[in-house]
Protein backbone atom coordinates (compact mmCIF):
# COMPACT_ATOMS: atom_id res chain seq x y z
CA UNK A 1 0.00 0.00 0.00
CA UNK A 2 2.82 2.38 0.82
CA UNK A 3 4.31 1.86 -2.64
CA UNK A 4 1.04 2.89 -4.25
CA UNK A 5 1.02 6.02 -2.11
CA UNK A 6 4.51 6.86 -3.37
CA UNK A 7 3.27 6.56 -6.96
CA UNK A 8 0.32 8.84 -6.27
CA UNK A 9 2.48 11.32 -4.36
CA UNK A 10 4.99 11.58 -7.20
CA UNK A 11 2.24 12.25 -9.72
CA UNK A 12 0.64 14.84 -7.44
CA UNK A 13 3.94 16.59 -6.78
CA UNK A 14 4.69 16.66 -10.50
CA UNK A 15 1.27 18.08 -11.27
CA UNK A 16 2.05 21.01 -8.96
CA UNK A 17 5.14 21.92 -10.98
CA UNK A 18 5.18 24.89 -13.33
CA UNK A 19 6.08 23.12 -16.56
CA UNK A 20 5.30 19.93 -18.44
CA UNK A 21 9.03 19.15 -18.43
CA UNK A 22 9.06 19.07 -14.63
CA UNK A 23 5.80 17.14 -14.54
CA UNK A 24 7.26 14.53 -16.90
CA UNK A 25 10.29 14.19 -14.61
CA UNK A 26 8.01 13.32 -11.70
CA UNK A 27 6.04 10.91 -13.86
CA UNK A 28 9.28 9.06 -14.55
CA UNK A 29 9.90 8.95 -10.81
CA UNK A 30 6.38 7.52 -10.44
CA UNK A 31 7.31 4.80 -12.96
CA UNK A 32 10.28 4.00 -10.75
CA UNK A 33 7.91 3.67 -7.83
CA UNK A 34 5.81 1.22 -9.86
CA UNK A 35 8.96 -0.86 -10.37
CA UNK A 36 9.60 -0.77 -6.62
CA UNK A 37 6.08 -2.03 -5.93
CA UNK A 38 6.61 -4.83 -8.46
CA UNK A 39 9.81 -5.84 -6.72
CA UNK A 40 8.11 -5.83 -3.32
CA UNK A 41 5.24 -7.86 -4.75
CA UNK A 42 7.57 -10.60 -5.96
CA UNK A 43 9.25 -10.68 -2.56
CA UNK A 44 5.87 -10.93 -0.82
CA UNK A 45 4.90 -13.83 -3.06
CA UNK A 46 8.23 -15.61 -2.56
CA UNK A 47 7.80 -15.32 1.21
CA UNK A 48 4.19 -16.58 0.96
CA UNK A 49 2.80 -13.35 2.41
CA UNK A 50 0.23 -13.13 -0.39
CA UNK A 51 -1.70 -15.67 -2.40
CA UNK A 52 -1.22 -16.29 -6.10
CA UNK A 53 -4.63 -14.74 -6.74
CA UNK A 54 -3.74 -11.55 -4.87
CA UNK A 55 -0.38 -11.44 -6.64
CA UNK A 56 -2.09 -11.67 -10.03
CA UNK A 57 -4.61 -8.92 -9.21
CA UNK A 58 -1.98 -6.52 -7.90
CA UNK A 59 0.44 -7.30 -10.74
CA UNK A 60 -2.29 -6.51 -13.25
CA UNK A 61 -2.94 -3.17 -11.53
CA UNK A 62 0.78 -2.34 -11.56
CA UNK A 63 1.08 -3.15 -15.24
CA UNK A 64 -1.92 -1.00 -16.10
CA UNK A 65 -0.63 1.84 -13.90
CA UNK A 66 2.76 1.80 -15.64
CA UNK A 67 1.06 1.75 -19.06
CA UNK A 68 -1.13 4.72 -18.18
CA UNK A 69 1.78 6.75 -16.82
CA UNK A 70 3.89 5.99 -19.90
CA UNK A 71 1.00 6.99 -22.17
CA UNK A 72 0.58 10.24 -20.27
CA UNK A 73 4.28 11.00 -20.66
CA UNK A 74 3.98 10.47 -24.42
CA UNK A 75 0.94 12.76 -24.51
CA UNK A 76 2.74 15.51 -22.61
CA UNK A 77 5.73 15.20 -24.91
CA UNK A 78 3.44 15.46 -27.92
CA UNK A 79 4.44 12.04 -29.19
CA UNK A 80 1.39 10.07 -28.15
Amino acid sequence: MIGFLAILSNITEGYAQQTDKEFIQFLYIALGSVAEVQSQLYIAQDLNYISKGDFDKIHELETETARLIASFIKYLRGTG
